[in-house]
């Protein structure tokens, strides 16, 4: 990981800064769709600050400049920022937020900047309070970008990936009950419509795929749903024929991308006008638009602000998250066959470094699993880039080998796997951690404790409405009677077909994962770790599905819920102290291996090298 020299780029965003009488420029990591995972030419924080890592917020003043970021992301952080930048680490004590921050250097009647495309309404509304409370003049929106004249030319271009239909084979629902359901929805709320920004929440709706954003197959729209009418923002080249047909036979009408903010200004002024002539009429007077909680402040400005609009949980975000039974059996098909090319790699990986005594680097691995995965039925490519990662590297939690720089892979530590892919039928996201020689007793003990916690959430039972915030210490409790934690969450949703991290569920300590509960069809990942800087990290993960259960009683008349793992790849037995393990522990892990050989052997007929690798890494304890 290197580290750029931002000293250039810094000064003539500075300029701009002053040609625009601003004193604060914040530049967020989303891009105007709040995504996480965005395209090249949407990497403004990436480009100013010189910082590569997926989650964090730059603050610029006119003599300071701060990069915050979450704990998975410290050690990255550290080696990538120049002498420029400072470095808030987040959920830290005593360190404060990145809106702090600002507030903070606003102190004295300073304008803090934004572009507005590229942070929440929400947002904008508690961070302008805050800088106002601090003594602040205000956070105003600033629509041209400063980052975007400061890349110039060699700014990346938009990308214009075409668009594939994705069938009800794969789908198992069709757009019209898709948009008839949501309709429902905005029935049940009085709303005048709802605009959907989020860009798996229109693949989804429209049961479209594309791929404007590496590993997301996903592309650049709005849509705006009322009770009469459905309409698509995105550049038509993007659609064939045969997609423009299939959209408008559902009743979609489609329009260019960048009409949604001229449209959504006409609807707001609409609106306010039917409100003035009738306000007291609930057909006209007293609906409003709904956008998600996850939507711009520059779309609410658009359609009129407070008065016209709410804001609210994507009801097409729950309804993406709560898989269909076609959605759930492909989840279930597609993680046998990426186990099968994981289990390859890892037979493959250890025959070459110890048998073999090869010399490989991280990528040169990486390259190979994808090579495997790519022989699969359905594979359509990764769902992001795979962690290769062995010995200290493997502490780096979001740690990216890089091609021509990266680490030889050392036989004799801890090597750590988090890989996933993209296939017609499913997303897929493991991470296994191995030792390809002689493990120490530390890192021996870790991983067992991390694999008693990733069982522990796999075996949970609970009441319907239980959070995962409610479940995160489960996969915790093993690690904290010794002392020891990790810095990130247990576990994130998961998408079919779509972005492998999905809200709006999940398992840790986030403040939003207390507000949804779990139901049956969410797909989640169960991905407890240790990590030991300068030295190795442990991370185990399992893509687990939510189910309904029969218990002995239902307290409550409640139906009691737990998990169906799909992952199909055998841990490392060699990291496994099984005197740390109990009998309830061992008899699970033994139905796991039975499971995963049993659905993967087949795939392996001719191939002596991984059967043995499989039946010796799934022998009984």
């Amino acid at each position: 990981m290197e580290t750029v020299d931002t000293t250039a780029r810094l000064a003539e965003l500075r300029k701009l800064m002053g040609e625009n009488n601003v004193d604060v420029y914040i530049i967020p990591s989303e891009d105007s769709h709040s995504s996480e995972y965005i395209a090249p030419c949407d990497a403004r924080r990436a480009f100013i600050s010189g910082f590569t890592g997926s989650a964090g917020c730059a603050v610029v003043t006119h003599d300071k400049a701060a990069l915050a970021t979450d704990g998975r992301y410290f050690n990255q952080a550290s080696k990538q920022l120049d002498e420029n930048w400072s470095l808030l680490k987040q959920g830290l004590q005593d360190v404060p937020t990145w809106q702090e921050w600002s507030a903070d250097q606003a102190a004295g009647g300073k304008v803090v900047a934004v572009d507005p495309t590229l942070l929440t309404s929400s947002t904008a509304k508690k961070l302008a309070e805050k800088i106002k409370k601090g003594g602040g003049k205000d956070l105003v929106p600033v629509e041209e970008n400063l980052v975007d004249k400061v890349w110039g030319a060699d700014r990346p271009s938009r990308p214009n990936e075409p668009i594939i239909v994705l069938g009800e084979t794969f789908s198992g629902k069709d757009v019209k009950t898709k948009l008839a359901d949501l309709r429902k929805e905005l029935e049940k709320k009085k709303s005048l419509g709802f605009v959907v920004s989020m860009l798996d929440e229109i693949a989804w709706l429209f049961n479209l795929r594309g791929n404007d954003i590496p590993y997301n197959p996903v592309f650049f729209s709005y849509a705006i749903v009322t009770a009469d009418d459905a309409t698509l923002y995105i550049d038509s080249s993007k659609l064939s024929s045969e997609s423009q047909s299939y959209l408008v036979e559902n009743g979609v009408a489609i329009k260019p991308y960048e009409d949604i903010f001229g449209d959504a200004s006409a609807l707001g002024k609409a609106a306010e006008a039917a409100k003035a002539d009738s306000p007291t009429s609930e057909s006209n007077g007293s609906k409003k638009f709904l956008i998600s909680n996850r939507a711009s402040w520059a779309l609410k400005r658009a359609l009129g602000g407070e008065d016209l609009v709410d804001e609210i949980r994507s009801p097409v975000g729950d309804s993406k998250a709560v898989k269909n039974e076609t959605e759930l059996e492909g989840m279930r098909a597609c993680h046998i066959r990426d186990g099968a090319a994981l289990i390859e790699y890892f037979a493959w990986l250890e025959d070459q470094l110890v048998a073999k005594k090869a010399t490989i680097d991280e990528v040169e691995a990486a390259d190979k699993l994808e090579a495997l995965r790519a022989k699969q039925k359905d594979f359509v490519g990764l769902s992001f880039p795979t962690i290769s990662s062995t010995g200290p590297n493997a502490a780096v939690i979001h740690y990216k080998p890089e091609r021509g720089s990266c680490s030889i892979i050392d036989p004799n530590a801890v090597y750590l796997c988090d890989s996933g892919a993209q296939y017609l039928d499913g997303t897929t996201d493991t991470t296994r951690t191995l030792h390809f020689g002689e493990p120490t007793e530390a890192e021996i003990e870790a991983y067992t404790l991390v694999l008693k916690g990733n069982i522990a959430l796999d075996k949970a039972i609970f009441p319907k409405g239980t959070t995962g915030f409610a479940l995160d210490s489960l996969a915790r409790q093993h690690l904290w009677q010794q002392g020891l934690d990790y810095r990130h969450g247990t576990g994130h949703g998961v998408g079919s077909y779509l972005n492998v991290h999905e809200g709006p569920i999940g398992i840790g300590t986030r403040v939003q994962y207390s507000e949804v509960s779990l139901s049956p069809g969410n797909v989640i990942s169960d991905e407890p770790g240790y990590y030991e800087d300068g030295s190795f990290g442990i991370r185990i993960e399992n893509i687990i599905m939510v189910k309904e259960v029969q218990t002995k009683h239902k307290f409550g008349d409640k139906p009691y819920l737990g998990f169906e793992h799909v992952t199909m790849v055998p841990y490392c037995r060699k990291l496994i102290d099984s005197s740390l393990l109990t009998d309830g522990e061992k008899a699970w892990l033994d139905d796991y291996n039975a499971d995963i050989w049993n659905k993967t052997k087949g795939y392996f007929e001719n191939d002596k090298l991984t059967t043995a690798w499989l039946q010796r890494e799934t022998q009984p304890f």
